[in-house]
């Protein structure tokens, strides 16, 4: 039984976001949820949110003991990239990409 949440279209790039990814992936939920709200990262916030929505999931839906949980697969995926231009010199534009990711976290029970 595991339980699933998926945060789309977040903005911030999919490099940084693995990078708090691989602090919490394969810990229990509430070790997790601790290492997460102390991490001082933007993307830990957001992750945050998207492991208590999949507790919530496994709660709520298919009835599991959030104490048994823990974080089995933890992943991120390219998103839209936003394409901006910013105006340079003798009339050239140079392209920034705003990159956005696909936070994806997964709990089983133990």
């Amino acid at each position: 039984m595991e339980a699933k949440a998926v945060n789309r279209n977040e903005r911030m790039s999919q490099m940084k976001a693995d990078v708090v990814l691989d602090l919490v992936r394969g810990k229990n939920v509430n070790e997790a949820m601790a290492i997460l709200e102390y991490t001082n990262k933007r993307s830990a916030s957001v992750i945050n949110k998207t492991v208590k929505s999949a507790v919530a999931n496994a709660e709520n839906n298919l009835n599991l003991d959030r104490d048994n949980l823990y974080i089995s697969e933890a992943y991120t995926g390219q998103g839209p990239t936003l394409k901006r231009f910013r105006p340079r010199a003798q009339g050239r534009a140079f392209r920034i990409l705003k990159r956005t990711t696909n936070i994806t976290i997964v709990v089983k029970e133990r």
